[in-house]
C-alpha cells in the first residue's frame, strides 16, 4: 500500500515521503525519484558522509577512539565533556553524551 513515511538519518528527520509499504512485514520501499530528494536533503542538514572509519589506538594502559572534525561538530563534542559508553552487544558500542 502506498503511504506519506516519516524518514530520519541520524535522529533527524528529513521529512514524511511516499512510499510502498508492505502490509505483512512493515517493509518500506521508495522510488527512485524519492530516494534522490532524500539525498538532497540530507546533504543539504550536513547529513551526509558523517559515518567514517577511524583505528583503535592506546594511551598508557587504556584504548582510545578518535572522532573526526565532521562528526564532532555535529554531535557538539567538547574536550573533557563526559559520555557514557556500553555495549549493546558483541560488535557494537553505544557512546551517549
Amino acid at each position: 500500500m502506498k503511504k506519506k513515511v516519516d524518514y530520519s538519518l541520524f535522529g533527524v528527520s528529513l521529512g514524511k515521503f511516499p512510499a510502498e509499504v508492505c502490509a505483512k512485514c512493515g517493509e518500506t520501499c521508495f522510488d527512485e525519484e524519492t530516494s534522490r530528494k532524500m539525498t538532497k536533503i540530507a546533504k543539504e542538514k550536513g547529513l551526509w558522509n558523517l559515518e567514517t572509519k577511524t583505528k583503535v589506538g592506546k594511551v598508557g594502559d587504556a584504548l582510545d577512539v578518535r572522532f573526526n572534525k565532521r562528526l564532532i561538530e555535529f554531535l557538539n563534542l567538547k574536550k573533557g565533556e563526559e559520555v557514557t559508553i556500553y555495549p549493546e552487544s558483541k560488535n557494537k558500542v553505544i557512546i551517549e553524551i
